[in-house]
């Protein structure tokens, strides 16, 4: 007995496949803001997620220990073979960036918690 499959089916069938292989950790990056972006009258700090399996990954940030929600960016998950990517940015005014110390991207991946972190009294 022969049985015809139709495209959706197909197309259901090799997502399914691809996206079960072994979980990988995200490779997790903390970018602070420029000089420049800190001399006029905001600042944005960068949180790079890349090279992870499978999607799902969360990410959150915090300043001196404070979750912040506000100002909060982040994108939609890009697949590129089988590994997952995403960034987040956190926009804060110069007063609110003048007033805090630690900077904190949280990432939920899989079960698993990592964090970068930005500890400004440590700039040359």
């Amino acid at each position: 007995m022969r049985k015809e499959i139709n495209d959706a089916e197909f197309e259901r069938t090799f997502i399914n496949i691809s996206n079960s292989g072994p979980a990988v950790k995200p490779s997790v990056s903390l970018l602070p803001p420029s000089s420049l972006q800190i001399s006029g009258d905001s600042a944005a700090l960068l949180c790079l997620l890349s090279s992870y399996s499978p999607q799902g990954a969360q990410v959150s940030w915090t300043l001196d220990g404070s979750e912040v929600t506000e100002g909060v960016q982040t994108s939609a998950e890009s697949e590129r073979d089988g590994r997952y990517s995403r960034s987040s940015v956190l926009s804060l005014s110069k007063a609110r960036w003048e007033g805090a110390d630690r900077f904190v991207c949280r990432v939920k991946h899989n079960g698993a918690d990592q964090e970068a972190s930005f500890l400004k009294s440590s700039e040359c």
